[in-house]
């Protein structure tokens, strides 16, 4: 696997992420990922549909958490698609969606293949783990925006992702 060129680091280290990197204008790739049932979910079933793609290390962290509950709440408000991803087993998920009231965002899992994280981009190598970032790709299956969270324990830019998924509406 090819190493992105984006700086990322994880509590200030300096962290190799793999993957084809994602641009603002590519044909946003399709992939499958797992539901909290275990049941697949691919970008192709948002077809003629904006989605947020919300990439997250673990929702067993406080960042993860509030990234995830955030875009929930997006999605509840502005009735936008939000594809929650990240290496979390399928069963953690489903609990905390059920403890967190996650409840309109669509939370799935990249353990079993590591499919979005390769083909977007996302894999931090050394911990098997998703680096922190927001995809947004419109009605057309263009990639719209794409933010690489370079500190991997900091937010992402809710308001730049949001915006994105309101103009490709």
């Amino acid at each position: 696997m090819e190493k992105i060129s984006k700086d990322i680091t994880f509590k200030g280290n300096p962290m190799p992420v793999v993957g084809n990197e994602i641009k603002v204008g590519d044909k946003a790739p399709d992939f499958t990922v797992l539901k909290p049932d275990l049941s697949p979910v691919k970008l192709s079933d948002f077809a003629s549909e904006v989605v947020v793609i919300s990439a997250a290390p673990s929702v067993d962290t406080a960042v993860c958490a509030t990234q995830t509950a955030k875009f929930n709440q997006a999605a509840n408000k502005e009735g936008i698609n939000v594809l929650s991803v990240s290496c979390d087993l399928p069963f953690a998920l489903g609990r905390f969606c059920a403890a967190e009231g996650i409840d309109k965002a669509i939370t799935a899992s990249d353990h079993k293949d590591l499919e979005f994280g390769e083909k977007y981009g996302f894999i931090m190598e050394p911990l098997r783990l998703l680096a922190r970032g927001v995809v947004v790709v419109d009605k057309e299956g263009i990639v719209q925006h794409v933010e690489y969270v370079p500190e991997v324990t900091d937010e992402p830019d809710y308001d730049a992702a949001l915006e994105a998924a309101k103009k490709a509406k």
